[in-house]
Order: C-alpha cells, then structure tokens, then sequence
C-alpha cells in the first residue's frame, strides 16, 4: 500500500528527516511516535507532498509520489486521507457543508456529495450536528467533522497528524473513539502520528520510534514497549511504567479512604 524509502529533509541546515523507511501494509495501523521535534510531522506531511522532500522515494499502490505531476498529485490526494492536528474547518459553512465541499469542487454531483458526507458524518457520530457550524460545536466535535471530511473521499490510506494536540484533554478520547473504531474495521490502512501511549498500545499493528530524525525501532507494541531495543524505546517503557504505578496508587488510595 504506502512504501516511504530512503526520506530525507532539511530546513536550511537543520537536518529534519534522515534515510527513514517505513511501509504500511493494506489495511493495517502503524503508529509513528517520537518526542517533539523529532520528525515525525515531517514524514507524514510527505507522503502526500505537503512538504517536499529532498531525497528519497513514496510508494503509494505502486507509483512514485514524488515524481508525480501536479495533475496526478491532485488524483492520489484523493485516495489519501489527511487530518490535521488543527480543525481547519470553513466558519461560515455548516458540518455538513464542510464534509461535502472537497467533493463538490472534485466534480461530484451535489446530491451525491451529500449523501456521501451524510455517511461520513454518522461514521464520526456527527450526523445529529450536521447543520452546526464550527462556531456551535467542541474542539472535539470540530475535529470529527474533519475527520468526516477526510472520509468522505472514502480513501485507501488514512494520514493522522496528532489529530488530538490541539484538543483539551477531556476531549481527546471522544476523537480517539473514533480512530478505534476506524482502526478495527480496517477500511482504510492507517499512519498516526501521536503522542497518545494508551492509543498505540490498543490500536496498533505496529509501533515506529522515531528520535533525532531517525528510526530508532518498530515492531508490535508488546515487542517495543515491553523488551526496547533502542533508547528512545526505553524512556516509553519507563513513562508506561510511571503511569501504572500512579494508577495503582491513586486507585490503592481510593480504596484506603
């Protein structure tokens, strides 16, 4: 499905991203984790050539990306999936009018565009909001109506930007319900890039750690945060330990009062 070989990018002289490679088979979720900084946007935001790349190759179904014209750039965004860490929603356009546009301005008849988002919309449990504008609803609502927008081109691969960094924490998991459930019907394959350790331990086929610009491990979540070969991949084992045992305690002192 997506092959990333050899991605290299530089800002001016900072190296971002150096010789990574990552492959995301049909149908599976691979989660691309690292601290801030690391270059994990960067490698996502090429895959469909929001940023340029400066070396390498981006497989995608077969065909170089990166070699790609204008014209057949614009054809596989729309196999591509992307939501953003920000909402970017139209203000004056409601939920449903948001989710139909990209159809709209891709040449899909009006009706169709909109039983499309309709569909769309209730995939993400929007669809009672589907006459709110962006002014009317959460963060976390906003960010399932792009989420809906995504969708709606009903896509081959799905590219997840920390889609919850923008949202207070008592909205991320309403958002991440949503990844879940998307994640466990696997009609789309699926990158993410996130910050959210109970997410990538639940929903993942594979973990990537990036650090410095680099791959520094992948595997499955049990091989990678349990038995860490890499040092970044240490520092999650102890941060999901840490969290355990504040779990215990707080639940231990429930208990006692």
């Amino acid at each position: 499905m997506l092959e990333i070989s050899h991605l290299c990018k530089r800002f001016g002289k900072v190296t971002a991203v150096e010789d990574v490679s990552i492959k995301v088979a049909a149908g599976e979720t691979v989660v691309l984790m690292g601290p801030s900084g690391c270059g994990k946007s960067t490698t996502i935001r090429a895959v469909n050539r929001l940023i340029e790349p400066d070396g390498g190759s981006i497989l995608f179904a077969g065909r170089d990306i990166v070699a790609m014209n204008d014209d057949e750039l614009r054809r596989i965004r729309k196999r591509i999936g992307f939501v953003f860490q920000q909402f970017n929603l139209i203000g004056r356009l409601t939920a449903l009018e948001n989710v139909m546009l990209g159809l709209v301005m891709g040449g899909m008849p009006r009706d169709a565009a909109e039983e499309k988002a309709k569909e769309a919309l209730r995939k993400v449990g929007m669809e009672s909001h589907a006459g709110h504008k962006s002014g009317e609803m959460s963060g976390g609502q906003q960010q399932r109506v792009g989420i809906a927008r995504a969708l709606a081109f009903e896509p081959d691969l799905m590219l997840w930007d920390e889609p919850t960094a923008s949202l207070d924490p008592i909205l991320v998991r309403e958002v991440l319900v949503v990844m879940e459930e998307l994640a466990k019907y696997r009609a789309s394959a699926m990158l993410v890039v996130t910050h959210e350790i109970p997410f990538a331990l639940h929903v993942a086929d594979r973990i990537v750690l990036m650090d410095q610009g680099r791959i520094k491990e992948e595997g499955i979540p049990s091989e990678v945060f349990v038995h860490p070969v890499s040092d970044i991949g240490e520092k999650y084992k102890e941060l999901i330990q840490y969290q355990m045992n504040t779990n215990a305690l707080t639940l231990a002192g429930k208990r006692i009062a």
